[in-house]
């Protein structure tokens, strides 16, 4: 499979998926941290893909989504954003919102790799 299908069925295979520097446990950047705390603090049911350990990955969705920076979000298929976005909308309660209505909030968080 090439990289663009494979990117293509994560996002589809995933209600909400982050794209980050690291994992969730040990992210390997500050704003791929922010975002993760951020959805955990949202008890948030997530996939994670590490694009350190996906170089292909690291180089063709920037291009695909064009959408230069990590993390990236994305919810039912769509680009939520960066870190900028997310913490915004966290901050006006608009995040928790658009989790709740698309149904990826449990009693606590959780997380898997969507590799």
């Amino acid at each position: 499979m090439d990289t663009e299908s494979r990117i293509r069925q994560q996002i589809a295979n995933h209600a909400l998926l982050l794209y980050m520097k690291g994992t969730p446990q040990f992210p390997q950047c500050g704003f791929s941290a922010q975002v993760a705390h951020i959805l955990t603090h949202c008890a948030a049911q997530f996939a994670y893909v590490n694009i350190l350990d996906n170089p292909d990955i690291r180089a063709t969705l920037p291009k695909m989504m064009n959408w230069p920076t990590f993390p990236q979000v994305y919810l039912k298929g769509e680009l939520i954003g960066g870190c900028d976005i997310v913490t915004e909308q966290f901050e006006s309660g608009e995040l928790k919102k658009m989790l709740l209505e698309a149904q990826v909030l449990g009693e606590e968080a959780a997380f898997i790799s969507a590799d």
